[in-house]
């Protein structure tokens, strides 16, 4: 049974979204729902994410949306380090700020600011350990910074009971086509 899902994708500027006005995010986050509402059914109990802009603060946001509707919901921020934001603009470290306090735990993995990219990998490691299964937002066509968790993720897979799912770019197409079809009428 899967209770703890990892969740991550695209950070928005691999998107090509550079602000929260994007009608893509609406598709996104409609995709991310659509999935959560199954996996609640099949006894999904947490959303796990480190917090990194893009999908993973989307993912948040619907959580929390959600929780109207399933209040057992619960989603945890564990970050790869300290500081995480630093270097945001204001209204995005605003918006990490609430989903922060929003989440039902939070801590930083390392305890340290950033250092290098081992606390990436070992971000990843715990999140594979620590978790039932994996969602990626995700499109082999379209290279970008999920790649690497999906290929340790498929690796680790191969050798423990896990799940590795991905909303594609396909997916994508499908929700923002059923949208469209819901606002025509």
């Amino acid at each position: 049974m899967l209770k703890r899902l990892v969740v991550t994708g695209y950070k928005q500027h691999e998107l090509g979204i550079f602000d929260d006005k994007s009608p893509g995010i609406r598709f996104i986050k409609k995709a991310l729902e659509n999935r959560f509402r199954a996996l609640i059914d099949e006894g999904m109990e947490w959303v796990i994410l480190s917090g990194q802009l893009g999908v993973e603060i989307w993912a948040a946001e619907v959580v929390l949306e959600m929780k109207k509707e399933f209040p057992e919901l619960k989603y945890a921020v564990l970050t790869p380090f300290l500081e995480q934001d630093k270097n945001w603009n204001e209204a995005k470290r605003e918006k990490y700020q609430m989903i922060i306090e929003s989440a039902d735990f939070h801590r930083s993995l390392t305890n340290k600011p950033y250092e290098a990219p081992w606390q990436f990998i070992e971000k990843n490691k715990f999140f594979l350990r620590n978790s039932d299964g994996i969602l990626i937002v995700y499109d082999d066509e379209t290279d970008g910074s999920p790649k690497f968790i999906k290929k340790e993720a498929e690796r680790y897979a191969e050798k423990a009971d896990y799940q590795v799912m991905t909303i594609t770019g396909d997916d994508l197409r499908v929700v923002t086509e059923e949208e469209q079809m819901d606002e025509w009428g």
